[in-house]
């Protein structure tokens, strides 16, 4: 009993430390609520993270990756086509759930069942706009607890609009374009504004893999999800 019970009391001890850790960093990670409701758009940590890279580069006298492309404007100065496109193929119940969608949740574990392996995380807009802004790509289960964790604490502090704008402006759209306005720039030379109906379903298509579907790339799978966007929207009266 003795021994069993110095190893339940060590359980616990390493428990409550790791909490504690966790609980420092999650303190550390938490933003000024009130100035991300009302203030500019922030430079998410993808952002931050392609600078770096970038600024690696430079040091070390190496030009590989393009130029950042980041140019947030106000929702407003973003057309209701092309909002409704991403919410279309990213976050289709954006409006109904709390940060968390479970019927996405359930649907996606059940695909996963089917494939068998891990193909679909069913996150929602709010949960990538949490893990753009204040966490990094790394994949882990504490990863995903700390973006749930923030993810609740934003739907509550941040109104629908607020998280939406946030989210068009920092959303990766191909290798260094960050947001609707610097992706309408790069891939059709005008503001996202002026976007049409096939170009928001376009931009909508990037998601969640830019780098290797685009208009650039005009993929196979990138050109299949263009036109089932395009379809919906069209059938929405878009």
């Amino acid at each position: 009993m003795g021994v069993r019970n110095k190893i339940v009391r060590v359980g616990f001890l390493v428990f409550a430390a790791a909490a504690a850790a966790d609980a420092l960093f999650l303190a550390w990670l938490w933003p000024d609520w009130r100035a991300l409701a009302r203030g500019p758009i922030p430079k998410s940590r993808f952002i931050q993270s392609y600078e770096t890279s970038l600024a690696d580069e430079a040091r070390e006298g190496k030009r590989e990756l393009p130029a950042l492309r980041w140019l947030p404007v106000p929702l407003a100065r973003i057309p209701r086509i092309v909002q409704r496109a991403v919410i279309v193929a990213e976050d289709v119940r954006f409006y109904e759930h709390d940060g968390i969608d479970f019927e996405a949740l359930e649907d996606a574990l059940h695909y996963d069942l089917d494939q068998g392996r891990l193909a679909i995380g069913g996150s929602t807009i709010s949960q990538q706009t949490a893990k753009n802004l204040f966490l990094w790509p790394a994949r882990s289960p504490l990863r995903k607890w700390h973006e749930v964790v923030l993810t609740l604490a934003m739907e509550r502090r941040l109104p629908k609009s607020r998280i939406l704008e946030i989210y068009l402006n920092i959303a990766q759209f191909g290798r260094g374009i960050y947001g609707v306005e610097a992706a309408a720039r790069q891939y059709w030379s005008v503001p996202a504004s002026a976007l049409s109906r096939r170009q928001a379903a376009e931009l909508a298509a990037c998601l969640p893999s830019p780098d290797q579907n685009n208009p650039q790339t005009r993929s196979a799978r990138f050109e299949r999800r263009a036109d089932k966007i395009e379809r919906y929207l069209e059938a929405a009266g878009e």
